[in-house]
Order: structure tokens, then C-alpha cells, then sequence
């Protein structure tokens, strides 16, 4: 009987090893979004500072476009923003970005460092319209159709790879449909 509640512990630790390792096979960057195939939320964000005009939904209906969430504390967005200074050159597609939580002036300072990819750029200091777009952390992209509708999300940097064999076959597929 002492030999059966020493495996005990044992067993459970076991059970909660498999756990974790089913965990670490799954990609973050496949997390579902309740948002896919639905109306991008209602939202008016106020520019960030130094920029006249900010971010509305209302601004991306009527074309294909993606809205990129990005901070200046952010690393992997650093890593990312070459890509999209290339695709807002080449005119591949509209991108707008969404400041989150930064402090005042922080995002202007990081855009004139770095370049503006961006159309436009909203302030969402408190994170409000991250909490509704369901964003779980920076950088996070969403492309949006023609009729204000989210149609892919992606977690984590755009990198040409992303951009070459997932995101730019859907952009080119909505522009035509």
C-alpha cells in the first residue's frame, strides 16, 4: 500500500508532462480569432503624436488592407518593420498600424527613426481596441476585405516568407473577389 501512494506523485507528474509537451508542439502563431469572417470592431483612435489624423475602421472599407499592431518596446516589430517598409513601397497592399500602449511621443520617435509603412496610425494607449480585436500580444496583423470584414490573423513578425507563401496569396484572392 506505501508502494502504491509513492507512485502516486509520480503518476501525476507524468500526466502533467504529457501536457506541456502537447503544449510546446503547437504554433502561437496559429492562435484562432473569434474575429475571422466577421465585421472588424467599431473604433476611433486618436492619432499619435506629431500625426494629424488618426485611425478609424471606418477608414478600411473599400479595399483590401491590413492593420498591424505595433509598440516602440516592441522587439519582434523591429525585427518585422523592414518587411513592411518594402510592402508599403512597393504598394502591395494598405497597411495601417495601431500603436499600443506606448507613451506619448514614443511611437512618433520609433516612425521617424525607423520609417512609416502606415497609412494611417492610431493611439491606443490604454489598449482598449486590442482587447476588442482580441490581441494577445505584439506584433499582430490583420488583414481585412473590402467590406470591413477580418479575414486572417497572424501572431508574431512578418517576415518575407510570411508575406511570400501566406499573406500575399490572401491579399491578391481578395483584391480579386
Amino acid at each position: 500500500m506505501s508502494r502504491l501512494v509513492l507512485l502516486i506523485p509520480l503518476a501525476v507528474f507524468a500526466v502533467i508532462g504529457l501536457f506541456f509537451a502537447a503544449g510546446l508542439t503547437r504554433d502561437p502563431s496559429r492562435i484562432p480569432s473569434m474575429l475571422i469572417d466577421r465585421p472588424l470592431p467599431e473604433f476611433s483612435l486618436p492619432p499619435i503624436e506629431g500625426f494629424e489624423t488618426g485611425l478609424a475602421a471606418s477608414e478600411l472599407v473599400g479595399e483590401v488592407a491590413m492593420i498591424n499592431v505595433f509598440g516602440s518596446w516592441c522587439v519582434s516589430c523591429l525585427i518585422e518593420h523592414p518587411v513592411l517598409m518594402e510592402l508599403a513601397e512597393a504598394k502591395a497592399v494598405p497597411i495601417y498600424g495601431l500603436n499600443w500602449k506606448d507613451k506619448p511621443g514614443a511611437g512618433a520617435a520609433w516612425l521617424k527613426r525607423y520609417g512609416n509603412p502606415y497609412r494611417l496610425v492610431g493611439d491606443d494607449p490604454e489598449g482598449r481596441v486590442i482587447i476588442d480585436l482580441g490581441v494577445t500580444g505584439a506584433p499582430e496583423t490583420f488583414v481585412i476585405d473590402k467590406d470591413g470584414r477580418v479575414r486572417y490573423k497572424y501572431v508574431g513578425p512578418i517576415t518575407r516568407e510570411v508575406w511570400k507563401e501566406t499573406l500575399a496569396p490572401l491579399v491578391e484572392e481578395l483584391k480579386k473577389s
